[in-house]
């Protein structure tokens, strides 16, 4: 038996994924998994979230359904997977948190972290001087640096200290991380690198044989990701989306995102405030509108049928978050045939684009909406990158996953 431990499986996102993967993996390899985190959820979403149905393994959360002050958690994961330890007695546990101090002293059973991004470059002050410490991170000081939230995360960090575990490379048999971007940092805050697993494209995106063409799309832009400030919707908005429309006025931007939780409905009112001020035309959850009526089109918590629908008649994919640590919506789209635009930066821009060979990269706004303006008008380009990035999607697919993945757990059970 194994435990996956994620502390929050309630939204679609790349640790949701990750963590669903690796249950189906460890499910294919003969090892039953149990499902930990700090919150209820509902299994059955991961079928249409990801095509990863959660729903004929064991749970193990608090009666609770939090969907508000989601740092906690992250540093209370440990006490629901103590008692899961007490009860399944596993063989096996994967985690992806860092918050398992408490049950080290219990080691009874494997253990695997797979690290999203080392924690310790957000806390720790032995690296204050780099851009991810939280005091000079913009979006976390934006997001917490005034009361009250400024007292909330304070105390999230003072329970951090106290359940974080030191060197994941000193308790477990295997430290798993998603990029090679990623696997630097991870040497950075540890001193040695892990191995490299790449999140899979979910299995309900489809990697197409023969994706629309370039004649046969729309001047559609399309973002996707959950509502949240460092995905900078609302910095495209601004900055970017005047600028295609001064050289394309027939340009649309459709943005998807999950809305679960009340900071991410008070960022899509931002979002609207944004569209308004900047002289925008937005519509928000509209299932039947005169699309030449709106520049930006919201839609929240959507099916996944609609957002592969919309990639399959969009001309471009365009991603704005800084230092992605992976990236899945732009592996995503790239197994729609859909070329991509994203920031310089991260694993998103190391690993998936390589460094410009499989999409365009920017640095500023103005960078970016050349190149977008680019690809809605230019066919060989888009051809070339769609081609590509199709090729990248190839190597990403779950049955890749699950095949590195089989072979680090048969190395260590």
């Amino acid at each position: 038996m194994g435990i996956i431990a994620h502390h929050y499986w309630g939204r679609p996102g790349g640790g949701q994924l990750v963590s669903a993967a690796a249950a189906h993996s460890l499910d294919y390899l003969g090892i039953e998994p149990v499902l930990v985190g700090s919150s209820k959820f509902s299994p059955e979403k991961y079928g249409e979230w990801f095509g990863l149905p959660l729903t004929s393994y064991k749970i193990y959360t608090p009666p609770i359904r939090l969907k508000a002050f989601g740092l906690f958690t992250r540093v209370l994961l440990w006490y629901p997977l103590k008692k899961a330890i007490k009860k399944f007695d596993p063989d096996l546990i994967w985690t992806d948190e860092v918050t398992y101090k408490p049950i080290l002293n219990e080691r009874r059973f494997k253990l695997i972290e797979y690290v999203h991004f080392p924690f310790e470059l957000y806390v720790d002050s032995r690296f204050k001087n780099l851009p991810f410490y939280y005091k000079n991170d913009p979006y976390i000081f934006e997001r917490y640096g005034r009361f009250p939230m400024n007292i909330y995360f304070e105390f999230f960090l003072y329970l951090l200290k106290k359940t974080i575990r030191e060197n994941p490379f000193e308790v477990c048999e295997a430290v798993l991380t998603n990029s090679k971007w990623t696997a630097e940092k991870v040497e950075l805050a540890y001193g040695m690198r892990p191995i490299v697993l790449n999140p899979p494209i979910p299995p309900n995106v489809e990697i197409l044989k023969d994706p629309p063409g370039f004649h046969e799309r729309q001047k559609i832009v399309v973002m996707v990701g959950r509502f949240s400030e460092e995905k900078r919707y609302h910095w495209v908005i601004r900055q970017v989306m005047p600028k295609i429309l001064k050289e394309d006025p027939e340009v649309k931007l459709y943005i998807f995102g999950g809305a679960g939780t009340p900071t991410a409905f008070r960022y899509v009112e931002y979002l609207q405030s944004t569209a308004r001020k900047t002289g925008l035309k937005l519509a928000l959850n509209k299932d039947s509108i005169k699309e030449e009526e709106y520049n930006v089109l919201l839609y929240t918590d959507a099916p996944r049928s609609l957002i592969n629908s919309t990639m399959d008649k969009a001309k471009v994919f365009f991603h704005a978050t800084i230092n992605e640590h992976w990236g899945v919506v732009v592996t995503e789209a790239m197994a729609r045939g859909l070329p991509v635009t994203i920031h310089d930066s991260g694993g998103a821009s190391s690993d998936i684009v390589e460094n410009g060979l499989r999409g365009f990269v920017y640095n500023t706004a103005e960078e970016a909406a050349e190149k977008v303006v680019k690809l809605m008008n230019e066919e060989r380009t888009w051809n070339m990158f769609s081609s590509r990035g199709l090729e990248k999607a190839e190597n990403l697919t779950f049955d890749k996953f699950h095949a590195r993945h089989k072979d680090i757990i048969e190395k260590i059970i």
